[in-house]
């Protein structure tokens, strides 16, 4: 095996969970080539990887208003295929990024109808992997990864995993915020859905508790709005400016400790071997690792991973006190 292919087009979190299994690749294959495909709003994750050797790019997002996109996409991918890989690995498990797999190659990988998201998808893999769909994720990720090249991840290994995201200087001047008398924490208080948010007004107590120095990191200008409100409530948050994924990458790695909802920030913490408590409400928190240094706190409700529940605001129900608790503990305050 010379050349792979790995296709992860999308979210923040799903790649970083996937990015695990290539220590272990490279660990067990140290000679192959490993390109990955993503969406191109999401390459700057990859970058700096040495396990990676090209970062491919699509946008297939532009395709969905954009039909005529969708040509100059599929165009993209062909040309990306004259690499010729001697595997392609979808990672993903969607309809689109089978397709655009079996673009890439001719010899695809990907999970069977059983354990997809989409099961068409298997249609067009000629191997084909089982892992329960409501496994751990990072399991998941790591089972398509390594099953193809014939070997296994086991959960030992994870825990004992190297941080795996890379990062060069950063454009913003992290040093203006970070301080050297309390902890630094990162609150992350955005997601995709509304319900999967934790109440700003008890991120505020929380801040108000720990009394250590407590950054807010916004993606759209109504995340920021709110965190410039959160700091016009509590002496202990400052709003950090727009960052570049690389920007977040350097500043999560200096940082002591992050507290967030379930979602690709909070869990680039965990690539990063830094402390953190993810927040877990409609989802499962069957999607990350809890070790020491990695913690969860989930709602009370129950949780579907294959119909998830976008109403489901139950993560307002985990008390500012329990997040205190747990973060005193692994700041060792």
């Amino acid at each position: 095996m010379k050349k792979i292919a790995i296709v992860k087009l999308s979210a923040l979190g799903d790649i970083v969970h996937a990015m695990v299994a290539l220590q272990f690749i490279k660990a067990r294959f140290p000679d192959v080539q490993i390109d990955w495909l993503v969406e191109a709003r999401f390459a700057d994750l990859l970058r700096d990887n040495p396990h990676i050797s090209n970062v491919l790019t699509v946008n297939l997002k532009a395709a969905k208003t954009n039909k005529r996109a969708i040509f100059h996409e599929i165009k993209t991918v062909q040309n990306y295929a004259r690499e010729n890989y001697d595997l392609v690995i979808d990672a993903q498990g969607l309809l689109k990024s089978a397709l655009t797999a079996r673009l890439l190659g001719k010899k695809v990988a990907g999970f069977d109808a059983d354990s997809s998201r989409e099961a068409l998808s298997a249609w067009f893999y000629s191997q084909k992997i089982a892992c329960a769909y409501d496994a751990n994720t990072i399991d998941r990720n790591a089972a398509i990864l390594a099953q193809p090249l014939e070997f296994s991840i086991s959960s030992d290994d994870i825990l004992a995993k190297q941080p795996f995201l890379f990062f060069h200087a950063p454009h913003a001047n992290l040093t203006d915020f970070l301080r050297h008398d309390v902890k630094n924490i990162v609150f992350v208080i955005g997601s995709t859905w509304e319900s999967r948010n934790y109440p700003a007004a008890k991120f505020i107590d929380v801040a108000n508790e720990l009394k250590q120095n407590c950054l807010v990191i916004w993606g759209n200008e109504t995340e920021r709005n709110t965190a410039e409100n959160m700091a016009t409530q509590s002496p202990f948050i400052r709003v950090l400016p727009a960052l570049n994924l690389n920007d977040l990458k350097a500043l999560l790695s200096q940082v002591d400790l992050v507290i967030g909802n379930d979602t690709g920030p909070t869990h680039i913490a965990w690539g990063l071997n830094t402390p953190s408590i993810t927040l877990f409400g409609c989802t499962p928190i069957s999607r990350v690792y809890q070790t020491n240094i990695n913690k969860v706190l989930k709602s009370p409700s129950h949780v579907n991973p294959r119909k998830l529940n976008k109403l489901d605001d139950s993560i307002k129900e985990i008390q500012p006190n329990d997040i205190v608790e747990v973060a005193s503990a692994l700041l060792r305050l």
